[in-house]
């Protein structure tokens, strides 16, 4: 039998399981002069086969088009008395308890 702790993160994974993504579809304008990659947000063109990582998002660039995921997850079902805490440095997030930010939430 697993030990209690390792349940209890499992179950904090869980919690934080839903993240954010997009696609945008590649528009080709001339089919003379198709585009060669896609532009990302910030108007930079990007090869096809592409990756990279902005802004805490994972994109990538295919000849469909421009995928990216936010890597930060999204708290969903955190109980009323714990929160997301995100570190924008390292791009990951936690479940802590909002009485003492030192201590891990416990989703159970």
């Amino acid at each position: 039998m697993a030990p209690l702790h390792v349940f209890v993160y499992l179950l904090g994974l869980v919690v934080l399981s839903h993240s954010a993504c997009f696609f945008r579809q590649l528009e080709v304008k001339d089919v003379n002069n198709p585009p060669k990659g896609c532009v990302d947000e910030d108007g930079k063109q990007h090869a096809f086969g592409t990756k990279w990582m902005r802004d805490c998002k994972a994109c990538s660039c295919t000849t469909a088009g421009l995928s990216c995921c936010d890597m930060i997850p999204e708290a969903v079902n955190v109980p009323q008395e714990c929160e997301l805490v995100v570190n924008r440095k390292t791009c990951s997030g936690k479940v802590v308890l909002k009485s003492d930010k030192t201590k891990l939430c416990n989703p159970v």
